[in-house]
Formats: C-alpha cells, structure tokens, sequence
C-alpha cells in the first residue's frame, strides 16, 4: 500500500508540475521538479524513496534513452562522428584524468581511485537533461545534434571508467590494458546487442503484421513499449553497456520503421504513448533527484559524514563550486582545442571552415548539464572495502557529485538563453529547407497518383468525381504554393494556408460539438460519438502537426 501511494502521489507531483510550468514559462519545467522534490522530502512532509540505482537505471533511464536513440537525427549522428566521438571518447578520458588530480589536491583525504571514480561518474552528460533543458531554448541545429549524440554515448565510456576506478579502490591495482580491451568488449557487445534484439523485433513485427495487418497495433505497441527494458536487462546480465544497448535498439527501430509506412494505428498509438511516458518518465526523475538531495547533501553540511568535521558547509560548498567550475574549464578547453583542429585540418584539406567563436564553444561547455546517470553512478559506489573498512569519503563523493548536477542543471537553465541570445547563425535553416521541398516533393507525387487514379465505377457521376477530384487537387497546389512561395508575395499562399486551417479547425470544433449536443439528448449512443469524434480528432491532430512545422 505504501509503494502504491508513493507512485500516485509521484505521478501526481509529475502532473502538477507540468500545469504549473504552463502558467510559469520562463520557470524551467526540471528545476522546477527538482525543487518539488526537494519540498516533498523537507521533515514536514517526510516523502522518502530508496531506489536501487540499477534498478533506477532499468526502469527509467533505458526507456528515455532508447526514445533519445529513435528521435535522433541518423544522417547528422554518422556525418558528426567525429566530433561526438571526440566529445564521448576524448573528453571523457580528458576529464576523468584532470578532474581526478584535481579533487584529490583539493581535498587529500580522497584517495586517488577515490577520486577518478568520482571524476569518471561526473564526466558524462545527461541525455535527458541535455533535451530537457534544450526545450526551452533555440539551440543551433548543429550543436544540437552534436550535443544528443554525445550524451547518447558517453555514458558507457564514464561508467565504465568508474568500473575500474573503484575495482582499483578495491584492490589496490590498475591494468591500462585490461581496462582498454574491457571497455570495447562491454561497448562493442552492447551495440552488436541492441541493433541484433530491435532487429529481430522488427521482423517478427513485419510477420504479425503481415499476418494479421492492423488489429495487431495495440499489442505491437505494448511489446515496443517493454522492449528497452528486456533489452538493458539482457545487455547488463552479459556484462555488456545496458545504456549502449538500449541507445543502439532505439536506433535501430526506427531504420526498420522506415518501410512501414501503413501502419498508421501503430504509429499514432505508439507516437502519443512515447510522448506520455518521455514526460512522466523525464519527470519521475527529476522529482527522484529532489527527493535524495536533501538527504545527500544533509550529512556531509552536518558534519556527520566520515572526515568531514562540523562547521564545515561553506567549505564544502566551495569545494563543489570548483570542482564543478574545473569540469566546466576543462570542457571549455577540450571543445575550443577540439574545434580548431577540426578547422585546421579542413583548411589544409581546401575547405573553408572557420572555427566557431568563442560564445559558442562556451554555449556547447554550458551545456554539459550532469543529472540521474551521475547519480545512479555515484550511488552504486560500494559501502566498505574487503577488508570491511567504509568505503575511502563516500558520502563526501556524493555530495560532490549531487552538488555539481544541481550547479549544472541551474547554470544549464539560466545560463544557456543568455549566451545564446543574439547567437550569430549559418544563414538559412537547412531543416527548413529539407522540410519545405520534401513538403513540395510529397504534394506533387500526391498531385500525380490523383491523376493516374481510376475513373468512378460505372453508374457513378463523373461530374461529381470530376468536382471532388479538382477541390483535392486544389489542396495539394495550396500547399506547393505555400513551400515555393510566389515571385508577388512570398508569404501570400502561407497566409491562405493558415486561413485555411484556421477555417477547419472551426468547423471541426462546431462538428465536435454538435455531436456532444447531439448525444446529451439522446439522439445518438456512445459508440457512434466514440467513432465519429475519433475521426475528427485524427483530421484535427493532422492539421494541427501540419501548423507545428511550418
């Protein structure tokens, strides 16, 4: 009974927060659930939640990690390769070694295993945190991109590097070798998992739905619903990246999806679940990370925490302040170093590429936002050696860890819409471009299979035919126009486009009502209002889509 209030009264905080955000704008939607946590968990209210962090990492983690995998954009992820394996390989390794020296000059009572466990944990970026704060704000298209495929793949690399900077604690040794072929065997396996289980689910996705087409959408959905699950279980049973799996699955779905361009139930049912879930999920974590700070940060200001003596909060504070400062410098070196090589070597290639200014290398260091996986990370550090002694400063290197993810998160936030404000872009928007001649491409081969079409049965009017063929066609010419614009007004046919969905929008709202008006006496049962709002809310939801991107 307990569990189950926790889970309501979670989901409830969820709801509440994102109505709250709603009237609150410029109020970030994840510090905003981090704070709600951190109330919940204040004596008065006393809501406490002990997680496993593996079990953290399977329930919630792995489902928005394998949605971040199908959402990426392919084409950008394989042409960036270069700069995101420089960001989730290099500037791992890069801050694990800096930060490592660094905490353990700072403060000597961390040994040095000690401290590159900690400084591994907090080396990769927050997949969920990066796209929740990107939300927000207008991040350029090509930092984006960079950004989500580092964060897709530098959690193994950190994880892994915390693996053996705590066996090093444990035993007192370290192999560079062991380490190095450990890391491609856990990486390598967790990819050749991921893309072979998502694979095989989509053939055998292909064979029901061949079999029994569209009746099938439901259960096909519930089984891509749990797959991330099974496939991060299966990955951390073989000792393989449970989060490379699930990143290498969700990539891997969404290739097989491609040829599937009938099934519309499972897609919009699938569409609308994943956006549910992505919220509440995001959400649950944020509110999970409030709901331990208080607790995690308590002990070691206290002044109850091993080695760490009363009075000591604002060195502590402080600590956290540099260390998390010295990760945000050792960022900013490593992206500014990392850019003008790349720039270099361009040129010396007959390119023209100019390095980025220094706004934006620091726009791409302040987004290096840390959050659950850090957590989940430096939570799963041992509580006592084999010779039973505790564990060198472990509610010290939790309490740094903890403090660097809210200065992160916080800084991500407010800090990011500054430094991007005013941010000189490429001109023109490549995406927009790609949309508006897809867009154009689309309606013109619609515009030629109506042409092509079939003439009415015989017995039909092909008057009518001929009427209702010319008012669809008139459609597909609207929106031509309006992705091409005119040589007179450019922004004519997007005007008449917008009057146009502005038109139906009215008379599917009267249509909706009518129809309730219509069932309140009786003069229609709840099956056929069931039937005939569904059909106007999927012509709705589709001129609604069609408005977001243009």
């Amino acid at each position: 009974m307990e569990l189950t209030l926790t889970v309501f009264v979670l989901l409830l905080l969820v709801a509440l927060s994102g109505v709250t955000v709603r009237f609150l704008p410029q109020l970030p939607l994840p510090l905003l659930q981090v704070g709600i946590g951190a109330l919940a968990a204040l004596p008065g209210i006393g809501l406490r939640v002990d997680f496993d962090p593996e079990l953290f990492l399977l329930l919630f983690v792995s489902p928005l990690l394998f949605a971040d995998g199908w959402r990426v954009s392919k084409r950008e992820f394989f042409q960036l390769r270069s700069p995101i394996l420089t960001l989730a390989l290099g500037l791992v390794i890069f801050t694990v070694i800096g930060a490592g020296f660094l905490v353990h000059w700072a403060i000597p009572l961390i040994p040095f295993s000690a401290a590159f466990a900690l400084a591994a944990v907090l080396s990769p970026t927050d997949a969920v945190a990066v796209s929740a704060v990107a939300r927000r704000i207008k991040v350029p298209p090509r930092l984006m991109q960079v950004l989500e495929g580092e964060s897709l793949l530098n959690d193994a690399s950190g994880l892994v590097a915390m693996k053996f900077a705590i066996a090093a604690t444990l035993t007192g040794s370290f192999s560079l070798l062991e380490a190095t072929g450990s890391f491609f065997v856990i990486a390598i396996g967790g990819l050749s998992l991921g893309v072979s289980v998502a694979w095989l689910f989509g053939w055998v996705q292909d064979k029901l739905s061949g079999w029994r087409g569209e009746e099938l959408s439901v259960q096909l959905v519930l089984l891509r619903l749990i797959l991330p699950f099974g496939v991060y279980f299966l990955a951390e049973h073989l000792a393989f990246s449970g989060i490379l799996a699930v990143v290498a699955a969700g990539v891997t779905v969404d290739l097989t999806d491609r040829h599937r361009s009938g099934a519309l139930a499972s897609r919009m049912q699938a569409r609308e679940l994943r956006a549910m879930i992505e919220f509440v999920f995001n959400g649950i974590i944020f509110l999970l990370l409030g709901l331990r700070l208080p607790e995690l940060i308590g002990r070691p200001l206290r002044g109850t925490s091993e080695g760490v003596g009363p009075g000591q909060a604002w060195r502590l504070l402080g600590l956290t302040a540099g260390l998390w400062l010295a990760l945000l410098a050792l960022r900013f070196v490593w992206i500014w170093g990392a850019l003008r090589v790349s720039a270099h070597w361009a040129r010396r290639r007959g390119g023209s590429s100019e390095a980025p200014s220094l706004r934006y290398t620091g726009a791409a260091a302040l987004a290096g936002i840390r959050g659950s996986v850090t957590l989940a990370g430096v939570l799963s550090l041992p509580l006592a050696l084999p010779n039973g002694s505790p564990f060198p400063a472990r509610d010290l290197l939790i309490f740094l860890a903890s403090g660097v993810i809210l200065f992160s998160l916080f800084v991500g936030c407010f800090g990011l819409p500054i430094v991007l404000r005013g941010l000189q872009l490429p001109p023109g928007d490549l995406q927009e471009r790609e949309r508006r001649e897809a867009r154009t491409l689309a309606a013109e081969a619609a515009i030629r299979a109506l042409n092509e079409a079939q003439q009415p049965a015989k017995g039909s009017d092909p008057t009518l035919y001929l009427e209702v063929l010319g008012h669809v066609k008139a459609h597909y010419l609207l929106l031509i126009e309006a992705a091409r614009g005119t040589e007179t007004d450019p922004l004519q046919a997007a005007r008449a486009t917008s009057f146009e969905r502005g038109l139906w929008l009215t008379g599917l709202r009267a249509e909706r009502a009518e129809l309730y008006s219509l069932r309140s006496t009786d003069r229609i049962n709840d099956e056929t209002l069931r039937s005939l709002v569904h059909e106007i809310d999927l012509i709705e939801a589709s001129i609604r889509a069609a408005a977001r991107g243009t």
